[in-house]
This record gives structure tokens, sequence and C-alpha cells, in this order.
């Protein structure tokens, strides 16, 4: 309930109850508001028992902590072999050290060879196109 409350802060909350109620008051008001969280604990229970019991026998395995969205994916799906695939589908660590090496030209000494043996060299320049094959120009045209 108080998982984020540090040191410093509690002894903040003490040394403020103390100033407000008293010392003399403190242990009255303590057992008051522990009894009130008391009631209300038992009410939440009491109401959860209710709607379990109108719901029926089949819903007898529902949790109200499957109502928050992230359990009831982790329920839903699982930790099946689909999931697993899907993870391993986006790891972007292995295309990115090959993308990395290919930049950085780690594989310059096979790439050369592999790009002859299978299609044109890219990174050559076009030659200029003879001018048979221009298209002509027109200066009216434009």
């Amino acid at each position: 309930m108080f998982n984020d409350i540090g040191a410093l802060e509690l002894v903040t909350i003490v040394v403020l109850a103390i100033l407000i109620f008293g010392p003399d008051k403190l242990p009255k008001v303590i057992q008051d508001v522990t009894g009130v969280i008391r009631k209300i604990r038992a009410f939440s229970d009491s109401a959860k028992q209710d709607i379990r019991s109108e719901l029926g026998p089949e819903f007898k395995d529902f949790e109200f902590e499957d109502l928050n969205p992230k359990t009831f994916l982790r329920k839903q799906l699982g930790e099946n072999e689909d999931l697993k695939e899907i993870r391993s589908s986006f790891d972007l660590r292995k295309e990115l050290s090959d993308v990395t090496d290919a930049v950085n030209s780690r594989e310059a000494d096979s790439a050369p060879a592999a790009s002859a043996a299978t299609g044109p060299d890219l990174l050559k320049k076009p030659a200029a196109p003879a001018a048979e094959q221009r298209t002509p120009y027109d200066a009216d045209a434009t």
C-alpha cells in the first residue's frame, strides 16, 4: 500500500501527527484509523463475495484482479510458443548489427566479389546515354 514512501517521508508524517494530535491523543487516533481501514476491507470483501455469488457457478474462478488490463492480457496470452516467436521476431539486434557491419565495411572483402557475380555494381555511376537515345528538347514547349 505504501511502497513508495521513504524513510524521510515516514519520519515527517510521524512528526506532523505528533504536532497535530499531540502525544496523548496519538494512540487513540491510530486505533481509530486502523479500525476504519479494517471496516473498509471487510466491506469490500463482502461486496466481492456478493458479486461472486450473484454471477453463479460459471464464474467461480473469476478474480477481480483480472480486470486490470495487464493481468488480463497475461492470463489470456499465457507463455506459449507463439508469443515467444513473436517476441523473438521483434528482436532487431541482429539486423542492426548486420547493417552496422555493412556500413562500417567490415564485409568489404567479400562484398565486391559477391556483387559482381550476382548483379550490377550499384556504386558505379551509369554511363551517359548516347545522343540518339536522348529525347529531343523543345524550347517552345517550356
